[in-house]
């Protein structure tokens, strides 16, 4: 089990991501956007700088929906290979069976 203190840093991080997705993604845009004057995408990029860092969905930490692990993760699934494996062993996994030889 991980940290709980981890696990709730990552999920303060996905709730800040979500709060400010849209305001990032239009400061993104005027950014890039070439009919712009140069002045006015240097502002949106001190605009988008002034941002949290946290607000950033690339400081989101892909963890394990049961144990918190960060490693090991399979996307698919929201769970580690630990867990993963656990959860296959005791049949609660559609499908999934443990393979022995």
């Amino acid at each position: 089990m991980a940290k709980t203190s981890s696990v709730e840093k990552n999920n303060r991080r996905i709730k800040m991501a979500k709060q400010y997705a849209t305001k990032r993604a239009k400061l993104k845009a005027m950014a890039v956007d070439d009919k712009l004057q140069p002045e006015e995408r240097f502002a949106a990029r001190l605009k988008l700088a002034e941002l949290p860092r946290n607000s950033s969905p690339t400081r989101i930490r892909n963890r394990c929906d049961l144990t918190g692990r960060p490693r090991g993760y399979y996307r698919k699934l929201r769970m580690s290979r630990i867990a993963l494996r656990e959860l296959g062993s005791q049949g609660l996994i559609p499908g999934m069976i443990k393979s022995s030889w």
